[in-house]
């Protein structure tokens, strides 16, 4: 379980004082002090990030670009400015290729429609993975069904990493599309992705790639240029930023021949009843009032990951993967699904005769908040023959400590069932 790159070059995070900018991390539940084990769900948000919402909201809340008084450009300027830093925190080359969208799944969703209705038909292939959150699977049945396509899925092993050598076997000269996940949410297996974009490319360059960073981006360091795909997904609320944004990149090209997916107003250039013509990009893709206050939050966000290093949040979290893996191993009847060598800080598993959501409300009662359930990866579940799983998810502000809670938990759990 090696990281691909996470040994620091500055020094260790100060995990206490970094606790100290997440205020939800300090209450008790059920009496317990919080140990907050759901990062994948969503992460916690920074005090930074909860001041520029209210900072908006109390001086500068306006709608963007339709305004001439000072809010509304302080508002635009601001939006714009958060446009910029997402371009630059994942290596985009223009902010044009920066679409605002509610999350990955709207981003998905966008391309399925868009560039999807308009380039797939009947006999095509469209090809995912059997580890895909479900957003990265029901778009693209949506499409296959309307268009009468093919949907083809690249296996997974016992150990959750994929079967690559299977990727050749199923690209052809109908494949339109490959979308698969940089990171696994119910495994935490992270991708071969630059290698599986180049077997991609070196069979056909003209098959358009979609990559789920949902993930990764709150890991490691991703730079869409050095990946070569064609469309990138992730959503603010995973990378310690607000709910209800996200960011869809796509190539300049390909978003400008794309239709829009929504009408309405400020993605327009001309409307008359006869005929209406699109704004250029991006906002040909961002119908109506976006969410302005969002993207501004997390613009903040990306500027509070870059000031404490990806590299170092890489290490820290590599280390509390160490630990917990260690623990869990070590409790009698406890099985971990998904052991890829290549793992970001996500431990799901199950317990012999225990069902999932016994665990995680008796670890709840101790204040330890888990995810269990399907994950929105139903698949996966199928694969491994379980209904269910516990999942563990730790960011850089959790502790030892929280991981030797859990494992208690989970031990208190296991002595009461049987």
């Amino acid at each position: 379980m090696s990281p691909t790159s996470h040994a620091a070059t500055s020094p260790a995070l100060d995990v206490q004082r970094v606790r100290e900018d997440f205020p939800v991390l300090h209450q008790q539940v059920n009496g317990q002090p919080l140990a907050y084990l759901d990062n994948a769900a969503t992460s916690q948000k920074p005090r930074v990030v909860i001041e520029a919402l209210r900072t908006f909201y109390e001086h500068d809340n306006a709608n963007v670009h339709r305004g001439v008084h000072m809010l509304s450009q302080r508002a635009t300027d601001a939006y714009e400015a958060a446009r910029e830093k997402v371009r630059a925190f994942i290596g985009a080359a223009s902010a044009d290729e920066i679409v605002f969208v509610r999350g990955a799944t709207e981003g998905i969703n966008l391309v399925a429609q868009s560039w999807g209705r308009a380039n797939v038909r009947a006999g095509d292939e469209v090809v995912i993975t059997h580890m895909e959150h479900h957003a990265n699977i029901v778009p693209w049945q949506l499409l296959c069904e309307a268009v009468g396509a093919r949907l083809r899925v690249v296996p997974i092993d016992d150990r959750g990493e994929l079967v690559l050598d299977a990727l050749g076997d199923l690209l052809n000269d109908r494949t339109r599309l490959v979308a698969f996940p940089h990171t696994s949410n119910a495994l935490g297996t992270v991708n071969p992705s630059a290698e599986i974009i180049r077997r991609v490319r070196a069979f056909n360059p003209t098959i358009r790639i979609l990559v789920d960073g949902c993930q990764a981006v709150q890991h490691t360091a991703v730079d869409v240029a050095a990946l070569d795909c064609d469309f990138f997904v992730f959503s603010g609320h995973k990378v310690f930023g607000p709910t209800g944004i996200g960011v869809l990149w796509g190539r300049e090209e390909l978003l400008a021949a794309m239709p829009p997916w929504q009408g309405g107003g400020d993605m327009i250039d001309r409307v008359t009843f006869e005929k209406s013509t699109w704004a250029d990009l991006p906002n040909k893709f961002e119908a109506g009032t976006p969410h302005i206050a969002g993207a501004i939050g997390l613009g903040v966000a990306i500027d509070y990951v870059h000031d404490l290093g990806l590299d170092r949040i890489a290490a820290r979290e590599h280390e509390l993967l160490e630990a917990a893996t260690a623990r869990l191993q070590a409790i009698e009847g406890l099985r971990l699904i998904g052991t890829a060598r290549e793992k970001v800080a996500v431990l799901s598993f199950v317990v012999d005769g225990i069902h999932p959501h016994d665990i995680g409300t008796i670890l709840d009662m101790r204040g330890v908040a888990v995810r269990v359930g399907h994950h929105c990866a139903q698949p996966v579940m199928q694969h491994f023959g379980i209904p269910a799983t516990v999942r563990a998810s730790l960011a850089f502000y959790n502790t030892t400590e929280e991981i030797d809670r859990l494992a208690d938990g989970v031990a208190k759990a296991i002595s009461m069932f049987r």
